[in-house]
């Protein structure tokens, strides 16, 4: 890790007030009309919250940051959050594994703050990411080099379509108990793609023996899981988790089975990031 001190940048600060703001809230939302307001936002303010401060905690450590000298990347990354995420509430209308409760009733209103909330998931995970990585705690985790095949390509893919396909070809009754496919299922498709075209792919680092960026994406999926969870907890308007698997045994609203993913939905999360940025690049050169 870089020794040399930055500046922690303004919004850092805004962050946190952010966050203690709507915590404030949402803790005496029953009191004040104002508060309840406020905490029907709880989960997409925490979250810009959130990714500023960690955003200015990245900066501080190494004097350089997606909103300081990326922001391109981070506008792209909304919407290519948004459109991911949606891709899941389209399984979810056949799954049934969730559902919202308490939403704004005004659509506007509605649209802007589930945008918002979708919009940071991708910035969510890569800035928790970038810090574990920034703080080069799992440097030292390496394994033996992987040989990548095209038994193993093939194979991925394949065994991939069949996971993202499978929930979609049974009933509603079965379908709800095949989420882990859906989780992990467009890793299997679009890491091998990305590999093979010589994108940012996480094959790669087996192949070098690293584990450092994919111990990473792993836990960052296991951290963000839980502060969604927390921050939806609390708040008036929320998801429910109807999924069939161990319902009494719970983190907050998600049961400890759907909990699991968080980590296998990071590393989706980036193998789609690169998928599209490979898309883009071939389009460009086009």
């Amino acid at each position: 890790m870089n020794n040399t001190s930055f500046t922690f940048k303004l919004h850092g600060w805004i962050g946190v007030i952010l966050i203690c703001i709507v915590e404030l809230c949402t803790a005496f939302q029953s009191n004040l009309f104002i508060a309840y307001k406020i905490s029907v936002w709880a989960t997409p303010l925490c979250w810009v919250g959130y990714v500023m401060l960690l955003d200015a905690i990245i900066y501080k450590l190494k004097g350089n940051s997606l909103l300081c000298n990326r922001r391109r990347e981070f506008y792209v990354q909304m919407p290519l959050s948004i459109a991911f995420w949606l891709l899941f509430e389209l399984y979810n209308l056949h799954m049934k594994n969730w559902e919202y409760h308490g939403l704004p009733q005004n659509n506007i209103e509605l649209c802007i703050g589930m945008g918002l909330a979708f919009a940071m998931i991708m910035p969510g995970i890569f800035q928790t990411t970038e810090l574990l990585e920034t703080l080069r705690i799992f440097d030292n985790y390496i394994i033996a080099k992987l040989h990548v095949t095209n038994r193993i390509i093939y194979g991925s893919i394949v065994l991939g379509f069949f996971f993202i396909m499978a929930p979609l070809l049974v009933s509603s009754d079965y379908a709800c108990y095949l989420f882990g496919l859906v989780w992990t299922g467009y890793v299997m498709i679009f890491e091998p793609i990305v590999y093979c075209s010589k994108g940012n792919s996480l094959l790669k680092d087996l192949e070098t023996g690293k584990l450092s960026r994919i111990i990473s994406l792993f836990i960052a999926g296991y951290l963000c899981g839980f502060f969604w969870e927390f921050w939806n907890y609390w708040s008036p308007s929320k998801w429910i988790y109807t999924a069939p698997f161990m319902k009494d045994i719970k983190i907050f609203e998600m049961p400890v089975a759907g909990f699991l993913g968080f980590g296998p939905f990071a590393w989706e999360y980036f193998c789609f990031y690169e998928f599209c940025k490979l898309v883009r690049k071939r389009t460009t050169v086009s």
